[in-house]
């Protein structure tokens, strides 16, 4: 019988390696993709073409401006210590957590990126860094969480004839020498984990081929452009001079004439000299006088299109034609907050997988008697329409579904960027909020012991003279409304 606990088959990973050194994967079918080679191909990809880099900058800023929080795994004591001991630990880092994130979004270009853990022992301000800390309590926290670039990647380490990722193998400069950093000792990011592959996807690579054709457009239009403006340059030889014999002399003299031909500029020091004026010296200005037949801008921006939609990101394209509707303009943006916001759990989710439970466990017995680890959430991408929240709020309250309790109210104030309550406060809308609010205006209006008719609420009676200039300041604001609405005779105030 077989044995049910051992696995049999595997993942099918189109990988190659040979016992002894690292693997190298061939699951990209294009060649320019795979690598090295893919690494810089989506290097350039993102520091030479405008759209691709304002999708990323745009990706990058509205992670970066995400807030991030460790939630304890339930309300006791030691729970929310370790809660408190993970985030302090992330601002505790020789790099700030800005840059720290920075980084780590690289896996969004490339498809994954590598992170090695260092730690350190917090024992206060020393002058070392394995050391140096905010805290003195003594315990080991987060150092730094260093990138191991993509572009030093040798290879991949697996455990013999099975598909366990052990660790990555890097050749860095300046020494390139082969170090290896077991995944134990790393935090891997990665898009998708399709067949496990560790170098994931990245989030250009269907946009892969539109960057492809519009590049070499734009090349190609460059080029049109300088000849429609300096024309189609055309050396006649004399018809007595033989140019296309063997003769070293004419070999010579083709090759300079070409020369001239092929360095026709526009620019600063443009202009040619050639012998030929029939009557002495003769000056031409010669201009080009074809049309292009194809609308190379509508080409181009085809292809950027593409590459914006490749994304969900094609928003930024909204505007620069003429065309799209706020309406449409929300919609897509949500979508593309959605994405992001996907991107933002993988990040929690490796933190929550390989960084916190290997923070508390190295800590030994301090965080002995946790409920579970805690985990590593991110706030919202979008600011919350206030108007269509309040609307929303209040229709539940009115109705009966929601009440006006502590944790509603510590909610709007979240949700508005508003202060938070003070300690003690009642909810706004409960009983007791309201009898203090009816306190303060002098109590309950018809409460035993309340003002009564004829009484100012301090128990003192008003007099016929108070009582008369009251009526007749009710009778002056009755006539004012009537003079603004028109009144008897029928006048509008203008």
């Amino acid at each position: 019988m077989a044995n049910t606990n051992k696995e049999i088959g595997r993942i099918g990973q189109y990988r190659y390696y040979s016992p002894g050194s690292p693997s190298i994967f061939f699951e990209e079918f294009l060649p320019e993709l795979r690598g090295n080679r893919g690494v810089q191909a989506y290097q350039e990809m993102a520091n030479n073409d405008a759209t691709v880099g304002a999708i990323l900058y745009a990706i990058e800023m509205l992670m970066r401006q995400c807030e991030f929080h460790v939630e304890p795994a339930s309300d006791s004591a030691k729970d929310k210590e370790a809660a408190e001991f993970v985030e302090s630990c992330m601002d505790d880092m020789d790099r700030t957590w800005a840059d720290t994130l920075s980084e780590i979004l690289s896996f969004l270009t490339y498809g994954w990126s590598y992170h090695e853990i260092v730690y350190k022992r917090r024992v206060g301000r020393t002058s070392s860094p394995i050391t140096n800390s905010k805290y003195t309590d003594g315990l080991i926290g987060w150092r730094k969480l260093p990138i191991r670039s993509q572009d030093t990647l040798y290879g991949w380490e697996y455990k013999d004839d099975t598909d366990e990722l052990l660790g990555m193998t890097q050749m860095p400069p300046p020494n390139f020498g082969l170090i290896t950093i077991p995944i134990e000792k790393a935090l891997h990011f990665r898009t998708r984990s399709k067949k496990d592959n560790p170098e994931g996807r990245s989030i250009l690579r269907t946009a892969y081929r539109a960057y492809y054709f519009k590049k070499r457009l734009e090349e190609i239009e460059g080029y049109g452009i300088e000849r429609d403006l300096a024309g189609f340059p055309v050396l006649y030889a004399p018809p007595d001079l033989p140019i296309w014999d063997d003769d070293p002399e004419m070999k010579q003299t083709l090759a300079k004439a070409e020369s001239i031909v092929s360095s026709i500029r526009r620019d600063a020091r443009e202009g040619l000299v050639l012998p030929g004026g029939q009557e002495g010296w003769k000056l031409e200005l010669i201009t080009a006088g074809s049309r292009r037949q194809f609308d190379t801008n509508a080409i181009i921006d085809r292809y950027d299109k593409r590459i914006a939609t490749s994304v969900l990101a094609d928003f930024v394209m909204l505007g620069q034609q003429q065309v799209g509707s706020f309406a449409l303009a929300d919609s897509k943006t949500k979508i593309f907050a959605l994405a992001i916001g996907t991107y933002l759990d993988c990040i929690c989710e490796v933190f929550n997988n390989q960084g916190i439970p290997r923070l508390i466990d190295i800590n030994g017995e301090h965080f002995k008697g946790i409920t579970d680890y805690p985990k590593m959430q991110h706030g919202d991408i979008e600011d919350t329409d206030l108007a269509a929240f309040s609307s929303f709020v209040t229709q539940m309250v009115g109705a009966g579904v929601l009440q006006p309790d502590e944790a509603l109210e510590d909610e709007v104030r979240r949700v508005g960027n508003l202060p938070e309550r003070m300690p003690g406060t009642p909810a706004a809308g409960s009983p007791e909020a309201k009898a203090a609010q009816q306190e303060q205006q002098g109590g309950p209006q018809n409460a035993p012991g309340g003002p009564q008719s004829g009484d100012n609420g301090g128990g003192k009676e008003i007099s016929e003279e108070d009582k008369k200039d009251a009526q007749e300041a009710q009778e002056a604001k009755k006539s004012l409304r009537n003079f603004l609405k028109g009144g008897k005779n029928g006048k509008r105030y203008p």
